[in-house]
């Protein structure tokens, strides 16, 4: 019974100070978080202007790429008929549609994409591009579809989801670059560049996430979709992009298996995007962004939408509020 007693109240005891851990984390991550206040978005003065949007899709990624009157979409968010009946919800394709309305369109009311990105084949990043692809009033230059093993290599669902999108594309005469390049290559002011293109047989679909760093003149940012550090793609990516970054879309929407202890230490955001409800940011990658990086973030949903904007000092201003109420 002592023995009982004691392993009780050591267990208690960890879970206390655990908690409490975690509390007295929080709080420090919310002084960091007022380095970058967000300012309401009024959109008057955008045309020009070089833009990341990280769209409120809830926890899923989309993110409008907008500089020198050209824009990109890599991804966007969910959609309505998941073929996954376990995980079917409500969509956010017409939120990302509405946006794309709202931020992109011409004169003549054309949204022109130089390109669409998918950057893997989870529901909460492709889910709502055929919607986007549907649009008669939304014009693609090309759609990088990454290209999956046709051997039972993939979940089952993959082949479904691609070969969905490919229909599409063919119908409205979309070209389609299967094998996505890691040459880097120009959006108006920006210079991007895809990384982890190349398809590694992990069975699992967030490994193989294509990645894009952004540069404009000294500002750098990683879009980092849902890597994992399991099997080694964090740190391939850090070599890779070789110096500390500014800004940091936070892989798998802050979820466990992400954003590890040595992938932060060598990138060194100063600021992060999480495109989730902050309260379901895992503890440990709160952890790890406030401890060892000490990189605030903000996020998505609780801001509905971020958009950070790099000025010709290569300085970022964010601002949220992004959709219509």
């Amino acid at each position: 019974m002592k023995i009982k007693k004691i392993a009780t109240v050591i267990v208690v005891g960890g879970m206390v100070l655990i908690f409490l851990f975690d509390i007295a984390v929080t709080f420090a991550q919310v002084r960091m978080q007022n380095r970058f206040p967000v300012q309401p978005e009024t959109f008057e003065q955008c045309g020009e202007a070089t833009r990341l949007h990280f769209l409120n899709v809830y926890n899923g990624d989309s993110i409008l790429l907008q500089s020198a009157g050209q824009f990109a979409l890599i991804d966007a968010g969910w959609g309505s008929d998941n073929p996954i009946e376990a995980v079917r919800r409500p969509g956010t394709e017409q939120r990302v549609v509405d946006y794309l309305h709202r931020v992109a369109a011409g004169e003549d009311g054309v949204v022109r994409l130089e390109f669409v990105l998918a950057t893997h084949f989870h529901y909460d990043h492709v889910g709502g591009l055929p919607a986007v692809l549907r649009d008669p009033s939304i014009e693609v230059g090309r759609f990088y579809l990454p290209a999956r093993p046709d051997d039972g290599q993939v979940s089952w669902y993959v082949p479904i989801l691609r070969q969905r999108l490919l229909e599409i594309a063919d119908e409205r005469g979309i070209p389609v670059i299967p094998d996505v390049p890691d040459e880097q290559f120009a959006l108006g002011n920006m210079q991007l560049q895809f990384m982890n293109t190349q398809w590694r047989a992990t069975h699992n679909e967030n490994d193989n996430s294509v990645v894009t760093l952004v540069e404009v003149g000294e500002f750098r940012a990683l879009l980092t979709a849902d890597i994992y550090a399991v099997w080694g793609v964090e740190r391939e990516i850090a070599a890779r992009v070789g110096e500390p970054i500014d800004l940091l879309k936070v892989a798998h929407q802050g979820y466990t298996g992400s954003t590890s202890i040595p992938f932060l230490r060598a990138m060194q955001p100063r600021l992060a995007i999480v495109p989730n409800f902050a309260g379901r940011v895992y503890p440990n990658v709160m952890w790890n962004l406030t401890l060892v990086s000490r990189t605030p973030y903000l996020s998505t949903v609780a801001e509905n939408g971020i958009v950070v904007t790099v000025d010709e000092a290569a300085q970022m201003l964010v601002n949220g509020d992004l959709h219509l109420s």
